[in-house]
């Protein structure tokens, strides 16, 4: 049914309300942070929300308040709430297609957020979907095969064309979990039956070379909001087979956005709007002119980034309350056709 036509707004308390959903199974770590700055911006700690209230099949329930803007209703948590704004946040990859429905609520009654864009989550998650973005945006990227239940052979001819030096990655995954670098044909067939045994389709992209003269893999992480670089770090990781990721034990050190090569920055700001997001966390390497690996929809946290992205992300949704705000963005994709394939474990390597 149609929604009532909105009411007269009453005036919104001085102190505003901030909803937290979030997933309680990540161990991440960023609705910590999240909820720290809110308490530094707002002077209040916000309410917590757990996001499986509000997946399908969830309990939770949204309703028009009296004077039109939305009800969050959890009845067997007690959660009662008309949220000025809705920090959706931390959603593992492979339960974010469950709450398509609940970012089309949160659009159609205009609640403040930077979680609504189905569409746009599903492009960034499905890296199958970011790599056809890429190429259709023009966003430089290492050259890329996309593997559906390959038989070996396939697999291998894929290995061939991209130079014998590769990544393999789940189209679906997080944390470079299940992601291996592959040197010889041998590693890519016992990786092929790998993926076969978590039915996971995969994709396969040529090495970039992001060495340093030290022996060590490096890549870069730009922090993109609203059309800008607010903050950028640089991952060492010692291990040159292993993900170059924290939590795979890369090393981060910060960087200034002003200091971040204008190159890097242009990249990342562009693989964000590729995809469709307002903020992103953008995956890339200096090589090769510089290349993207990839745009994370929710970048997780580290100690020393409360101030520099936590409460940027913050601020914007306490800024979206008093500033005009433009249309979002509506794409052609229908976010309810998802079909993702989470990932089977949290191994990363090398396979030899």
């Amino acid at each position: 049914m149609p929604r009532p036509p909105r009411l007269p707004v009453t005036p919104r308390p001085s102190r505003p309300r901030i909803a937290l959903v979030a997933d309680p199974t990540s161990t991440e770590g960023c609705a910590e942070y999240l909820a720290q700055a809110v308490e530094l911006l707002t002077g209040a700690p916000p309410v917590r929300v757990d996001a499986r209230h509000f997946a399908a099949g969830g309990t939770g329930r949204g309703v028009p308040d009296d004077d039109g803007r939305l009800r969050l209703r959890v009845p067997d948590a007690g959660l009662d709430l008309v949220p000025d704004a809705v920090l959706l946040y931390e959603i593992p990859p492979h339960r974010r297609r469950s709450l398509a429905a609940f970012q089309l609520l949160l659009q159609e009654y205009d609640v403040v957020t930077l979680g609504t864009g189905a569409t746009a989550w599903r492009a960034a998650t499905e890296k199958d979907l970011t790599l056809a973005r890429f190429r259709r945006d023009g966003v430089a990227h290492m050259e890329t095969v996309v593997l559906s239940r390959p038989d070996p052979a396939e697999a291998v001819a894929a290995f061939d064309k991209l130079g014998g030096d590769v990544w393999a990655r789940p189209v679906v995954g997080t944390g470079g979990g299940d992601t291996f670098h592959l040197t010889t044909r041998e590693a890519v067939e016992r990786a092929t039956g790998f993926y076969a045994r978590g039915r996971t389709d995969w994709l396969l992209s040529r090495d970039a070379g992001n060495i340093t003269a030290d022996g060590r893999r490096h890549q870069f992480r730009v922090f993109v909001l609203d059309g800008r670089v607010i903050h950028a770090r640089e991952h060492l990781q010692s291990q040159p087979d292993t993900p170059c990721n924290t939590c795979q034990g890369a090393v981060p050190v910060f960087i200034d956005p002003d200091e971040l090569s204008p190159r890097l920055a242009e990249l990342a700001v562009a693989a964000t709007a590729s995809v469709g997001l307002p903020f992103a966390g953008v995956d890339l390497a200096e090589e090769h002119g510089g290349v993207v690996f990839e745009v994370n929809v929710q970048p997780a946290f580290i100690d020393g980034e409360l101030d520099k992205a936590a409460v940027p992300y913050v601020r914007a949704h306490l800024d979206a309350l008093t500033e005009p705000r433009p249309n979002p963005v509506t794409l052609s994709e229908e976010p309810h056709a998802w079909v993702t394939k989470p990932s089977t474990s949290g191994i990363g390597g090398v396979i030899t």
